[in-house]
């Protein structure tokens, strides 16, 4: 990615922004789950905007210490009290149901009924989002207030759903660059009407992709849309054999609240993905949260665990778990918004324009400073002053170009933004003072 391009994709992140809002909107009505034709139908409308492949891993499929589950689908749920009121209704929110619920058909009391209400007395107007994947269960989830209104007496419940052999579904788009060196960058699929998590890593990660896909890269890039955990176990078993062109990698989630930027490492800790995008968000100039790795939280656990140790990290704003409409239904359109997802995407471009840029050079004249102008780097280029912040990147440059530094390196010990150093790099390799070091 050269610097115009750079430019050029970041004056149109307002544009990319209202339509990463525009899909987020078609995609929240899906009851999105880990297996089933929700997740089939999210890829469809995906594809309006980029052209992901679909790969289909039948139920049985045993992937490290997995096996694929049963595939679940689910047309309607609802619980009618004994005045013939429908007092939970599944198509009024996805999230009515427990995710993964089997099918039921009966009547029974309250008292019974309500081992299987799920709710949240501490936030009384929401309603929870639960899931039993791996256990053939079913339950309810709904708000403590619809919770307290209940009566006494028998109650009809019905959940129209299937939980039979059939396949897990996840999404992959590939750009190819100049090498075979991959940046891995990841999303999950399998959440219903959620939309920071993780409705916005979906968005971001296609918009990104959509128009990375226009440019010219050095690096080749592999993007995933796949269920949470087992998507990403069944991915690296299958895919075991390739993950050695996997260079850098982010998992995308949690973009589109108004919070703060938070980054958790990899478990490397200090691999080239945990500087470069540190040195983003320390020139940033806003306020930004560094975490060490650890072993829960989303996908990166998987591609980070000790049989693969990738170089792999998570940005997000507000970490999952730390705000308070986090896997509820308060976490809607109302609690994202356009300017957020712009925040964020522009700091994933940013990113990728380091990785794509950072390389180590050679100071071509390295014994005492070469004469900066007669080469119309010190006064002029082009008819146009070199400012003080170019100058001393130029030098700052030409002093640690020995083969040992990168342009990251330098960013970072100069105090100087990347940018900057990149535009300096290339004033010296256009007068022969620089080449890159192979």
């Amino acid at each position: 990615m050269k610097l115009d391009d750079f430019t050029k994709i970041l004056s149109e992140v307002d544009n990319i922004s209202q339509e990463m809002y525009q899909l987020m909107k078609d995609l929240y009505p899906l009851c999105r789950s880990i297996t089933g034709n929700n997740v089939r139908k999210t890829h469809e409308i995906i594809r309006k905007h980029l052209e992901i492949q679909s790969y289909e891993v039948p139920t049985g499929t045993e992937v490290y210490d997995w096996v694929i589950p049963k595939e679940w689908n689910i047309n309607d749920a609802y619980v009618i009290d004994p005045t013939g009121k429908k007092i939970i209704d599944f198509k009024k929110s996805n999230l009515h149901i427990v995710n993964y619920s089997i099918p039921v058909k009966k009547k029974i009391f309250l008292t019974e009924l309500k081992k299987k209400l799920h709710t949240l007395p501490k936030q009384p107007d929401s309603i929870p989002y639960l899931t039993s994947y791996y256990s053939e269960d079913w339950g309810f989830c709904l708000t403590h207030n619809q919770f307290l209104e209940l009566i006494d007496g028998e109650y009809e419940i019905v959940i129209d759903s299937s939980l039979d052999d059939g396949h897990l579904t996840y999404g992959e788009y590939f750009i190819k660059g100049k090498t075979e060196n991959e940046i891995l960058i990841t999303c999950y699929t399998c959440h219903p009407s959620l939309c920071n998590d993780n409705l916005s890593g979906v968005t971001l990660v296609t918009f990104l992709a959509k128009y990375l896909s226009k440019l010219s890269l050095n690096y080749s890039y592999r993007f995933l849309f796949i269920p949470e955990t087992i998507g990403a176990i069944a991915w690296l078993s299958i895919n075991e054999k390739n993950t050695f062109k996997i260079k850098h990698g982010l998992v995308a989630t949690c973009l589109g609240d108004s919070g703060s930027f938070t980054y958790k490492k990899s478990r490397r800790g200090n691999a080239e993905i945990d500087q470069v995008v540190i040195n983003v968000l320390q020139n940033s100039n806003s306020k930004f949260t560094l975490l060490d790795f650890f072993p829960s939280g989303s996908d990166e656990r998987q591609f980070c665990s000790p049989g693969f140790n990738l170089p792999v990290g998570s940005l997000m704003k507000t970490m999952y778990g730390k705000f308070d409409e986090y896997h509820t239904s308060a976490d809607n359109l109302e609690f994202v918004n356009a300017n957020n997802l712009k925040d964020s995407i522009t700091k994933y471009i940013e990113i990728i324009f380091v990785l794509e840029n950072n390389a180590k050079f050679l100071n071509l004249i390295p014994k005492c400073e070469p004469q900066l102008s007669k080469r119309g780097l010190y006064d002029t280029l082009g008819g146009q002053k070199v400012n003080d912040l170019t100058k001393n990147a130029i030098q700052w440059i030409l002093n640690l170009s020995d083969g040992e530094n990168s342009l990251l390196d330098i960013s970072n010990k100069s105090g100087i933004n990347f940018n900057i150093i990149v535009n300096a790099a290339n004033m010296l390799i256009q007068k022969n003072l620089l080449q890159k070091h192979i």
